[in-house]
């Protein structure tokens, strides 16, 4: 699973969340790897279009749906600071890859955090 994008290669996903001990690293870098998966899913299947983006990132965006239970068992939680961090990085990689016009609500719309 390498990521070939040059704006993505060096990127440190979710850095807000890994300088703040109130999130578990291990779950941290739990997250880390579902965004590089999208990354990869992305390189492999290039989206056609947003919709099809939308598709993949939902689709990750139910992992971190997932993530939040192990965050909650940890007595953390996504939480503001999270929500942003993950958004953020969502939208990040949405216009590494082309898709500066992508709604960051939609890249994230089946979030229950």
């Amino acid at each position: 699973m390498r990521i070939t994008n040059q704006k993505l290669v060096g990127y440190t996903f979710l850095s807000d969340m890994l300088g703040d001990d109130y999130y578990p690293r291990h779950l941290v870098v739990k997250g880390q790897a579902i965004l590089r998966r999208l990354c990869a899913q992305i390189e492999a299947d290039r989206p056609a279009d947003l919709a099809a983006l939308y598709a993949m990132t939902n689709a990750a965006t139910r992992q971190f749906n997932d993530l939040q239970d192990e965050l909650f068992e940890a007595d953390s939680e996504i939480e503001t600071v999270a929500r942003d961090t993950i958004a953020s990085d969502f939208f990040y990689v949405a216009a590494a890859y082309g898709f500066e016009n992508a709604d960051v609500e939609e890249l994230v719309a089946d979030r229950d955090w």
